[in-house]
């Protein structure tokens, strides 16, 4: 049985389904995480990249996850720096999931910095702001259901994507919405986990464990 490896920081707050017994747990990936860990295997296995480290500590490299790709471990990205480098990737072999994914492999113009935030550095990688996308899919919501007007929407997600990722923290939105008029911003922080994608596609990548189904079709 091949070792099946999770490197995860913040995303895993929350998280409502467990981490599978069989997968070993990893800080963020940095820079030679991945060449560490190759070299201490005696065989390939599956990498499993959701958190990544950014202005921190160098990020994890592209060769050193091709080198892995090469010495045969399935390698699958999602969620943050896992979904960036899925997207950039993908045409060498390694595997995306879910919505953060497809959202920077069907638009080149998506940034980097919409999965950025601040996180403490020792589990559980407690998050201090909100990334971007979390933001995102929040004001979407406020959009779908006419809390906020269009126009506003768009004035708020130009507004958050301005600021530096350190700043996009929930303090900040209930400030910004509230000199809107949307009071109702206050509950809303109070249930926040339900926007928060990035933790919603670790949960369903562990429900579905496609790279067991991977195994098996190799």
């Amino acid at each position: 049985m091949t070792g099946t490896h999770l490197f995860v920081g913040p995303s895993a707050m929350g998280l409502r389904t467990p981490i599978p017994h069989d997968v070993e747990v990893h800080p963020p990936a940095r820079r030679g995480s991945v060449h560490r860990l190759i070299a201490q295997q005696p065989e390939p296995g599956v990498i499993l990249l959701a958190d990544g480290t950014f202005h921190s500590y160098p990020a994890v490299g592209h060769r050193e996850l091709r080198d892995a790709l090469e010495s045969g471990w399935r390698v699958w990205g999602l969620c943050s720096m896992g979904a960036i480098r899925a997207a950039e990737m993908h045409t060498l072999g390694m595997l995306g999931h879910g919505s953060v994914f497809r959202a920077f492999a069907d638009d080149p113009d998506f940034a980097d910095d919409e999965v950025a935030l601040v996180h403490g550095l020792e589990p559980p990688f407690r998050a201090v702001s909100e990334p971007m996308v979390h933001l995102r899919s929040y004001f979407e919501h406020l959009r779908t259901t006419g809390a906020l007007s269009a126009e506003q929407v768009d004035q708020a997600l130009a507004y958050f994507k301005r600021r530096w990722y350190a700043e996009r923290t929930l303090p900040a939105l209930v400030q910004y919405l509230e000199g809107l008029g949307h009071h109702a911003v206050r509950a809303d922080v109070r249930e926040f986990d339900r926007f928060r994608v990035k933790t919603h596609d670790l949960e369903s990548f562990l429900t579905d464990r496609p790279w067991i189904l991977k195994e098996a079709h190799a």
